[in-house]
């Protein structure tokens, strides 16, 4: 496949307690707090996965936009599913690493607990996807300043144009108490949006 001849399948945003999908709007509760806006979209994406509610805030917003884009794809577990994940966000998993922080803090009542860290770090979130999706391709967590359109659109045209990857589901997941943002898009040989990145900075700019 040419990577010139890319394009962009579809895209999923969730921010400001909205779910959208190709800017159709799936979801929207503007009265909850974080906690309880991505548990009730959760519910209303019928996504079905236990360990959701065991996942950091970061894992959750991944998982649940992610989810929204493969699952039409993956509910086959016959049908081959090449799709590689690459993603970015400014911070790693820094509002999990603050709860850390705070459990250890006051020497008197010092008590680090491991459940902080039993589903954490951009890996976890990854890693379940992976389990979900049936996945079995190449996954990577990058960390920049800021939306780095530059880099995702070089990553992904090099494995597909290398044959590492068929699809690759390319976007920024930032998360850090009330200020979070997911949005993914995939890529592949399908789409009406052509792979360039002015594209990829138009529909992630567009608000």
């Amino acid at each position: 496949m040419k990577a010139q001849n890319l394009k962009i399948k579809d895209y999923c945003r969730i921010s400001n307690n909205k779910v959208l999908l190709n800017d159709k709007l799936l979801f929207e509760d503007p009265t909850s707090d974080f906690t309880t806006f991505i548990k009730l979209a959760y519910k209303k994406m019928d996504t079905n996965y236990p360990k959701f509610f065991k996942m950091d805030d970061l894992s959750k917003l991944g998982f649940l936009a992610t989810d929204i884009l493969l699952k039409p794809m993956t509910q086959d577990p016959e049908m081959p599913k090449n799709i590689a994940l690459v993603f970015s966000n400014s911070a790693s998993s820094l509002q999990t690493d603050r709860k850390h922080q705070k459990s250890i803090t006051d020497k008197e009542n010092y008590f680090p607990s491991p459940a902080i860290f039993v589903y954490t770090l951009p890996n976890i979130c990854l890693g379940e996807i992976s389990i979900k999706h049936r996945l079995h391709s190449e996954n990577s967590f990058f960390i920049f300043n800021h939306f780095n359109a530059d880099y995702l659109h070089a990553y992904a045209s090099s494995l597909i144009k290398t044959e590492k990857a068929d699809e690759v589901l390319c976007g920024w997941i930032n998360c850090d108490a009330e200020d979070y943002e997911a949005f993914l898009y995939l890529v592949s040989a399908e789409g009406s949006i052509a792979h360039k990145k002015e594209e990829i900075i138009k529909l992630y700019t567009t608000k």
